[in-house]
């Protein structure tokens, strides 16, 4: 069973799905669905359509260098059936999935703290400009507390 790769969104094309678009020149374009085909037919450009595989690369959204993707690589070379070299080449590819999943959530991590300096850096750029605004509340604030401290001290007097 060979899983193919959708050309347009690089999703994955299971066995019986998806559409073949096969080119004059004898060149074989798969896709996943309807969607990706059309928009292939339009020539959009996979790397500038947001939902895309491409575009999340090129936006630095999801990794792209990276040793664990040598794996996915396809191999057209035949390899003769062992029992225990399948059973290595399983336990290998569990592990490289690991490896993948741990290396994506810390570059997500990262990717998301960088987000977090941005935004701390434009509250405070956002504070500083509008500190008018906040300051006449704090002057009333501590208007209020003198008030009560001089209730209170009525009350006990």
């Amino acid at each position: 069973m060979r899983l193919e790769k959708c050309w347009f969104c690089s999703s994955t094309v299971y066995p019986g799905h998806g559409q073949m678009f096969v080119r004059n020149d004898g060149q074989c374009f798969r896709f996943c669905r309807g969607k990706c085909k059309k928009n292939f037919k339009m020539k959009k450009n996979p790397r500038k359509t947001r939902w895309t595989k491409a575009f999340r690369k090129t936006a630095g959204k999801e990794m792209v260098l990276d040793s664990t993707f040598e794996f996915e690589k396809r191999r057209n070379r035949p390899i003769k059936y062992d029992r225990e070299t399948m059973a290595i080449t399983l336990r290998a590819m569990k592990k490289v999935a690991e490896i993948r999943e741990k290396r994506e959530r810390a570059f997500i991590k990262k990717r998301m703290l960088v987000k977090k300096v941005h935004e701390k850096v434009a509250n405070l750029k956002e504070l500083k400009q509008n500190i008018d605004l906040i300051q006449p509340a704090a002057v009333r604030m501590k208007q209020k507390v003198k008030q009560d401290d001089k209730e209170m001290m009525m009350e006990d007097a």
